[in-house]
């Protein structure tokens, strides 16, 4: 008597744009200007009467708390982002950082003509690695058994 283990089948479309959400999102948190958050300065006084917890925020606090917390999770995601690309073997993790986390924008033939791989090879790797980045990342797409993305 053999046990079968069948694997889930991957929905590869789906499990690519999920990945490359993220990268476009990593792109994204590395340009993004954190003087947005700037607190609003008016030319008003008002006279604010404390909580009767003795608690008081101002808009300049409130801005420095949700700063902090924006800061937290930006850091956080492009280090994990940055820990999941490193896990790749050197040739997938070279196309990665060069054509998903620079800041500049860089198409697919200007990096396997820097590298010096055919175009061939150079979309089977990255197929490969945008695969293992969406396993790592845990964010890959299943097919049900009707055949439909979960």
């Amino acid at each position: 008597m053999q046990m079968s283990f069948r694997l889930p089948t991957i929905d590869k479309d789906a499990t690519r744009d999920a990945v490359d959400r993220e990268l476009g999102k990593y792109r994204m948190y590395l340009l993004m200007d954190p003087e947005e958050n700037e607190p609003k300065i008016t030319s008003q006084f008002k006279l604010v009467a404390s909580a009767p917890s003795n608690a008081f925020h101002s808009t300049t606090e409130d801005t420095a708390i949700r700063r902090i917390d924006q800061e937290r999770k930006r850091q956080e995601f492009i280090s994990k982002i940055q820990r999941a690309v490193n896990r790749l073997s050197y040739q997938e993790r070279e196309i990665m950082i060069k054509r998903y986390l620079t800041e500049d924008e860089v198409y697919d033939y200007e990096v396997y003509n820097d590298i010096g791989i055919s175009e061939r090879k150079y979309y089977r790797i990255k197929s490969r690695a945008f695969y293992k980045l969406a396993l790592i990342l845990k964010i890959e797409v299943y097919l049900e058994e009707s055949g439909e993305a979960s």
